[in-house]
């Protein structure tokens, strides 16, 4: 039978097509759907069907999707983390542009120029009023990077073949963004210490309890007079008061950003984007197609990567029945699934185990299918969250 994936956006078509469709029906309407493929629709606990058993985001933000229900139910939530990276990065270039030259406000004092037909007197009225929108080059200054993960390890790279200076900070850096950083940028030991030494500041952070207001009034007062902040990852990373304080008091020289919001529209000090930093057509495709493809595998071979609420778990499939099972991450839960096999003569052939805060997730294949009243016996015990059986016997 195949595999119902519900999609609540339009997803790229590059994306559908990693999804055989004589393995899988994807459509907008399913009341039984096996997993949820979106992209920025917000998603509610109670629009989740029972029969769901994943859920993958073509982006990487998912702060749409109620996670703490999913993990409570056992589900795990999967984003696309780097795949809009270069899109981000290439934004974040052109903010860093807007923010050292007079560009838009040039833009804008030319088309108030629409009504001269005489190219000379054109011609002189530029030249008379250009030095208003005079700005300085990027080369030599000091960028900031706040957030050295997939993005934010892009924008330092290319700030440095820009000929800017730039200092990082990333305390919990991986050890494979590690790898990807250059050796030229220099690590700041707090983010103050940051906040205190660049002239222009990039933030690269998810929304988290630790993150959510965490540009706040203390570290925007400690900033060099005339510093210019861009934010292309999340607005609920700014306090916007402090921010707008910051902006007043002459702290901050500009505020560029892709999150609009009604006290920011309108200041001149303020460039605002309509949230189009993952909007073109690669980073859709991109974005997709690894969504896709990690949905895919999980419901096939049950393993996990690039999920938010669950463990990083990959085992290779070589012969018999795989089966899943996740719990609560606390002693002899494994033990008691064990010894329901073993009861039955039923032999494990290879199998692994991860957890990841509050929840276990067991990959085991096995010799034989066992009855459902075996996998109800599992499904009873205390702990365990759900028990899956994937795919026929080899």
């Amino acid at each position: 039978m195949a595999r119902q994936i519900l999609t609540l956006n339009q997803i790229s078509l590059k994306g559908l097509e990693r999804l055989p469709r004589d393995c899988y029906e994807i459509a907008s309407e399913f009341s039984h759907p096996d997993a949820i493929l979106l992209r920025s629709h917000k998603l509610q606990p109670g629009d989740i069907a029972d029969s769901v058993v994943a859920i993958a985001r073509a982006g990487a933000g998912v702060n749409n999707i109620p996670v703490a229900e999913c993990t409570a139910r056992g589900i795990p939530v999967f984003n696309s983390p780097g795949a809009n990276a270069n899109a981000v990065k290439e934004l974040v270039a052109t903010g860093l542009l807007l923010g050292s030259r007079g560009v838009v406000e040039g833009i804008n004092y030319v088309h108030t120029l629409a009504g001269e037909q005489d190219h000379v007197a054109l011609n002189k009225t530029l030249e008379a009023n250009k030095k208003q929108f005079k700005g300085s080059e990027l080369s030599g200054k000091t960028l900031g990077v706040v957030g050295l993960g997939a993005i934010g390890s892009m924008v330092a790279e290319m700030a440095l073949t820009m000929g800017m200076d730039v200092v990082g900070y990333d305390p919990a850096l991986s050890v494979e963004a590690a790898w990807r950083l250059s050796s030229q940028v220099k690590r700041a030991d707090t983010l103050s210490a940051l906040f205190a030494r660049c002239e222009y500041i990039s933030l690269h952070l998810p929304v988290l309890d630790s993150t959510r207001g965490l540009i706040n009034a203390e570290l925007l007062g400690a900033v060099p007079a005339g510093t210019c902040l861009l934010n292309f990852a999340r607005q609920e990373i700014v306090d916007e008061e402090a921010l707008l304080e910051a902006l007043d008091g002459g702290k901050l020289r500009r505020y560029i950003a892709d999150f609009p919001s009604p006290d920011l529209i309108g200041r001149d000090d303020v460039i605002l984007m309509p949230h189009i930093g993952a909007s073109t057509d690669e980073a859709e495709d991109n974005c997709a197609v690894m969504a896709a493809d990690q949905l895919r595998d999980f419901l096939e071979n049950g393993n996990i990567k690039n999920s938010v609420n669950f463990p990083a778990l990959q085992l290779e499939r070589v012969a018999g029945c795989r089966l899943s099972v996740t719990n609560a991450n606390v002693p002899r839960i494994l033990g008691s699934v064990l010894s329901i096999l073993a009861d039955e003569n039923i032999n494990v052939i290879d199998m692994l185990n991860k957890s990841r805060d509050e929840v276990a997730y067991n990959l085991i294949d096995i010799s034989s299918h066992p009855e459902d009243a075996i996998l109800n016996q599992m499904r009873a015990l205390e702990g365990v969250i759900n028990v899956r059986m994937i795919g026929d016997c080899t």
